[in-house]
């Protein structure tokens, strides 16, 4: 199966004129955006949209999925810069965007990202173009780079992962989708051959991966956790002997945070018979790879055990605030990858040419301030908030699940869109998920369930709606719907 599994593209395209921001520019035309129109199987945008109390499919089609506000670019005029308009307009933009920005924070539970950092500091930085293009460990002809800084951040997250200096080979990533795309990539590479093998419930990137680079690319079914089932696994195995594996191993899942069993992956590659010089696993760790070295209880991800490679986000957990993420992997898999670059001075084997040079400060920052005790103690807050939160999910009669080694919370999806989007939920199926952060308080999560509840009173109080059913998400002892309450 060669480019079989069917990916959504990120980017849309805007069709149409859009027109001029006006002068009267209010915020809550950002804070409170409509809805999109329902599109017709043709194409065709429906003129009236009824929202239903019930929940709604939005069918979503490239090209034609617009928000209703575009600031446009327009030359300017003759006399700008005599009269200073422009730059007093922009100003007013850009503070009542940062307004915007101020208030949708204050409503942000549905994604893993850390909001509560402070890099004042870093300020002065901001000046300079700052390009760690080419290898971090070899140094290119460009001299503005921050390769110190990057190579201090690696070290770190190798002896995270005990991985010796003279043994690893990473990069600082652009985003967590490219740690995956390199760390798949390795293992195509070490194994040309290979099939890829990934749960159901693994990150959209790693289908990306499959279709990118036209790998066979093998589904395994996922047990109600989220987790990957095993005895699927070693039975797909046991179908394709013949050929290398490549495993992406899910150190919580997208939207369940379910963590798979990495020993029991690795003892299900041996009893079929693959032997380590035949199999290759990534862990793709964008949110849980950081906080699972500081669960007491937690099995380890560590390169003691026979994997190729490792990739965590860096704006996740670590709170950076620019999208990036951090690519571990064994040095002598990386050669296959490597080539001259005569234009650098340099070597490269990284995925992208040019990388962001401010985003290895950042992280280099954050390490320096919070240290390993640091993340310890955010780790241990983010999950005593996120079993407070299920609690009470439960206790309002709200099904709901919390995998032992997670922050993510699934419960039901709520039935109002607006509600999903004033809280910046998201959402699959019947279920929705809040991800505790270490700027998710108690407090945040007392308001957002209080607002829940009163919207669940109006939903259901003539009897017409329903609790969703959740038992085939999450499990038939997770849901309190009408029929397994």
């Amino acid at each position: 199966m060669v480019g079989g599994i069917d990916v959504l593209a990120d980017d849309m395209s805007i069709n149409g004129a859009v027109e001029p921001l006006p002068e009267d520019f209010d915020t809550t035309a950002i804070i409170k955006d409509p809805l999109p129109p329902m599109v017709e199987g043709n194409g065709i945008v429906k003129e009236e949209t009824q929202i239903s109390k019930e929940k709604e499919k939005r069918e979503i089609v490239l090209g034609r999925n617009i928000h209703t506000m575009c600031l446009e670019v327009t030359e300017p005029d003759a006399d700008d810069e005599v009269t200073g308009d422009r730059e007093a307009h922009m100003a007013s933009v850009l503070a009542k965007y940062k307004r915007s920005l101020t208030e949708r924070t204050k409503y942000h539970l549905g994604y893993p990202y850390n909001l509560d950092f402070d890099y004042g500091a870093l300020s002065q930085l901001q000046h300079f173009s700052i390009n760690n293009l080419g290898d971090p460990f070899i140094e290119s002809n460009y001299g503005v780079h921050s390769r110190q800084f990057e190579v201090g951040v690696l070290d770190w997250f190798a002896r995270l992962w005990e991985l010796d200096k003279n043994e690893y080979w990473g990069y600082i990533t652009n985003c967590g989708t490219e740690g995956n795309l390199h760390g798949i990539l390795v293992g195509r590479e070490v194994f040309p051959d290979g099939i890829l093998y990934a749960s159901r419930e693994s990150h959209y990137s790693i289908f990306k991966a499959a279709r990118m680079y036209r790998m066979e690319c093998v589904k395994v079914e996922t047990l109600c956790s989220g987790e990957i089932d095993c005895d699927d696994f070693k039975a797909k195995l046991l179908c394709h002997q013949d050929k290398p594996a490549i495993i992406n191993v899910n150190i919580g899942t997208t939207v369940k945070g379910a963590v798979d069993d990495l020993d029991l992956v690795i003892k299900k590659l041996e009893e079929a018979g693959f032997s380590q010089d035949r199999f290759y696993i990534h862990c793709d760790g964008a949110l849980f790879g950081l906080m699972m070295p500081f669960v007491k209880r937690a099995p380890k991800v560590t390169f003691k055990k026979p994997i190729g490679s490792v990739s965590v986000s860096g704006h996740k957990f670590v709170g950076c605030p620019m999208p990036c993420g951090v690519q571990i992997t064994r040095l002598d898999h990386i050669n296959a990858l490597s080539r001259n670059v005569e234009y650098l001075a340099s070597r490269d084997a990284t995925i992208m040419g040019s990388r962001n040079g401010h985003a290895p400060i950042f992280l280099w920052y954050t390490l320096n301030r919070k240290g390993y005790r640091g993340f310890q103690k955010e780790v241990q807050k983010c999950l005593r908030n996120a079993h407070y939160f299920k609690d009470r999910l439960v206790e309002a009669g709200i099904g709901a699940m919390l995998n032992e080694l997670s922050s993510t919370v699934v419960f039901e999806r709520p039935h109002d869109e607006e509600f999903i989007r004033k809280w910046q939920l998201a959402c699959k199926g019947n279920i929705a998920h809040v991800v505790v952060m270490p700027n998710v308080t108690i407090e945040k999560l007392d308001d957002f369930l209080n607002e829940l509840l009163q919207k669940r009173a109006a939903w259901f109080q003539d009897g017409k709606c329903q609790p969703y059913c959740i038992a085939s998400d999450v499990g038939e002892t997770n849901c309190l719907c009408a029929l397994h309450k």
